[in-house]
């Protein structure tokens, strides 16, 4: 009978049922004062932490953290979808279930799902046919074979062969009324507008069904024998059929093992009956889409562990940060994410083939976890020798680490940032609000102009036009160094406080109003020998300026927000920002051309220190003497 279940009726067939006589059918208990314990039926364990309450009409395990009703054990422990666990429930109280009246449209939709669900599994059954029936079945067979796959895999995941042909399963469903349309809502055939004709999607292909948590054929994917384009091709978005959510392989895992603790995410339908073949019955495949939210979610409610196995090139590597990225937020204590990448030009049906189940087990155990893999990909490129590497590391790893779940492990990462950067928790803590520099400003209000500022002079628009670059709740104090801004050294209208900035920070600061005078200034690979912190985001910003001298604040914001190694920045160029901009009554250029100067004297005066103190305590090697003859010589010629 069609319609909705009531859910006063649910209520109170949970009132009826006793949980603990539905759980002691199928898991051996034990008395426990007022509690049953026993070995949990969802993971494998030695010792019992499997617990019923029937008070609370409640189990739980305090090993996997699998919990629920009578409903839910149900659903779990038999693979039951939530009507069947209502039909089991009713059954074993003696009831009848009750149905709401649904509406048309409801009641037409519920028939189309099911006379998709049932074209879907006759499309099933007549390409399994094919298989073993069809004139041209020979080269799928040998194909299968060379694969190294069994009869009895073949037909655990349903494995089947679209012949060649335009209509082959348009002929196999003549009979059936509007059949055409029918198999094109399905997605199993296209209709040519302008011949105004369907004809089947899938030809000459490998056919691989791709079935629900229910075992029912809901959509198809399919390898062609050829070097055809695509590979792969799969069932379009259906009624029945949606991308981002399934996972080819889940059913046929769960079928073989009620008890899954952990599952393997692999790219493709051959990975995933590869592996089969040789022993590892727990993996699955994404279905022509990127690991999405939706997949983790659900994976995550059915094992507590799970791992990414990618190529071992570049595009494995993009690969396993998009995961990274999607896995991060979701991660919560007591579920884990680790990643395998295999050998280059190795996928894991071949290099299962190669070296057998033990040596491809062996490597799924040292597979990188995933706080491993995260700190590893953030300092790929970076040594974090200077102070610039360890701020560019901050600002990439805080943001992804605060959208995480509060935990410990969000803890433990933020205590290894800590680690490797030197700074306290509390001062990491308050770069986190930093994070808005790569996030175009939607509420804040941006400042004001200073009266004295000359940021009127910009090519576009005034400097704190650009609130991404220029909006925090408090600007930062700088004591960095001997360097004074000319705003202290004239009386400044705005505030009566001077500040002390380091000579680069205050380069990149009349920069930033000023970008047009980086065409005023020597090549910036001049300064790369030089010492101090900011140097290398001096560097790269006089490159950009002087490269794209027409663009403004604004493009580079765009421009650096995209690259990953000028995105770090970012953090930085938001403190300088804060920098009250020189007076009208100085000129821009002269102070530029003054701080360059006196920055490569007190370089030079900071290597003729270090000199002299090492010749005083061990020899200097000769290239060592040469310099510190040079600047000796330089001195001189100075004075």
């Amino acid at each position: 009978m069609a319609g909705r279940i009531p859910q006063y009726f649910i209520d109170d067939l949970l009132a009826r049922i006793n949980i603990t006589d539905v759980v002691e059918s199928r898991v051996k208990l034990k008395r426990s004062g007022k509690n049953y314990s026993g070995l949990c039926p969802f993971h494998k364990e030695n010792s019992p932490s499997f617990t019923v309450s029937p008070d609370k009409q409640f189990y739980y395990c305090f090993g996997c953290g699998a919990g629920g009703n009578a409903l839910g054990f149900l659903m779990e422990y038999e693979r039951l979808s939530f009507p069947e666990a209502i039909e089991e429930l009713a059954r074993l109280a003696g009831v009848d279930i009750p149905r709401e009246e649904q509406h048309p449209q409801q009641i037409e939709r519920e028939q189309q799902v099911k006379q998709q669900i049932s074209l879907l599994d006759q499309a099933c059954q007549f390409y399994r046919q094919q298989l073993r029936q069809s004139d041209s079945r020979d080269k799928a067979v040998n194909y299968l074979k060379q694969r190294g796959l069994s009869s009895d895999i073949a037909a655990r995941f349903l494995i089947g062969y679209a012949p060649p042909g335009w209509d082959n399963l348009l002929q196999h469903f003549k009979a059936l009324p509007n059949a055409a349309e029918a198999l094109e809502k399905a997605g199993m055939v296209i209709h040519n507008t302008e011949k105004n004709r369907h004809y089947d999607r899938f030809r000459d292909r490998i056919m691989f069904p791709i079935r629900d948590m229910r075992g029912r054929v809901i959509a198809f994917g399919g390898r062609v024998l050829t070097d055809e384009k695509p590979k792969y091709l799969n069932s379009p978005e259906t009624d029945t059929f949606h991308k981002s959510r399934e996972l080819y392989g889940l059913y046929e895992a769960r079928q073989h093992n009620r008890q899954l603790d952990r599952l393997l995410i692999v790219e493709g339908y051959m990975d995933v009956v590869g592996l089969a073949q040789h022993g590892i019955q727990w993996a699955v495949a994404t279905l022509g889409t990127a690991t999405t939210e939706q997949h983790l979610t659900r994976l995550f409610k059915l094992v507590p562990e799970l791992i990414f196995c990618f190529d071992g090139d570049q595009a494995g590597r993009k690969a396993a940060q998009r995961a990274l990225e999607i896995a991060m937020p979701i991660l919560e204590d007591g579920k884990s994410v680790r990643f395998l990448f295999l050998p280059e030009g190795e996928d894991p049906d071949s290099l299962i083939r190669k070296e057998g189940q033990p040596a491809f087990e062996q490597r799924i155990l040292t597979a990188t976890p995933l706080s491993t893999f995260f700190f590893n990909s953030l300092t790929a490129d970076s040594q974090l020798d200077s102070m610039d590497d360890r701020a560019r590391l901050a600002a990439s790893a805080l943001p992804p680490i605060r959208e995480m779940k509060p935990g410990l492990l969000q803890q433990m990462m933020l205590e290894r940032i800590s680690e490797m950067t030197g700074l306290s928790i509390d001062q990491l803590n308050s770069l986190v609000n930093l994070h808005q520099i790569s996030q175009p400003a939607t509420t804040a209000t941006p400042a004001a102009a200073p009266e004295t500022s000359y940021t009127d002079d910009l090519a576009e628009a005034p400097y704190d036009a650009y609130p991404e670059l220029s909006q925090l709740d408090e600007p930062p104090t700088y004591i960095d160094t001997e360097y004074k801004t000319a705003a202290a050294r004239t009386p400044a209208r705005r505030s009566t406080q001077s500040r002390t900035i380091s000579l680069v920070n205050r380069i990149i600061s009349i920069l930033l109003h000023r970008p047009e005078l980086a065409r005023e200034l020597d090549d910036p690979d001049t300064l790369g020998h030089l010492q101090e912190s900011n140097i290398d985001l001096l560097i790269e910003l006089l490159s950009y300026l002087r490269q794209h001298p027409d663009n403004s604040l604004g493009t580079l914001l765009v421009d650096w927000q995209h690259d990953p190694q000028r995105s770090a920045y970012l953090m930085i160029l938001n403190e300088i920002a804060h920098l009250e901009p020189i007076p009208n009554t100085a000129d821009p250029l002269t102070e530029l051309r003054d701080a360059l100067k006196k920055l490569s004297s007190r370089q030079t005066e900071n290597q003729l220190d270090r000199l002299l103190k090492k010749q005083r305590q061990s020899p200097l090697t000769d290239a060592e003497k040469k310099l510190l003859q040079q600047l000796l010589l330089s001195g001189r010629e100075k004075t």
